[in-house]
């Protein structure tokens, strides 16, 4: 099952996020949120701790 692990403001932020995420070697998805013009970055379940660690060093 896949989760949602961030939410970006933009389309360009999401997809710097995920080819970060993904030159770390996970699996990421984004989508465009339904309510607004924000994009959700999606992960799969099992690898959650992990990513949400390398996420932290993106994001700072």
């Amino acid at each position: 099952m896949w989760t949602v692990i961030y939410i970006a403001p933009s389309a360009r932020i999401a997809e710097r996020i995920q080819q970060r995420l993904t030159d770390e070697g996970f699996l990421v998805k984004v989508r465009e949120a339904k309510v607004s013009k924000q994009y959700e970055i999606l992960v799969p379940e099992g690898e959650l701790q992990e990513v949400q660690e390398v996420l932290a060093t993106i994001l700072h």
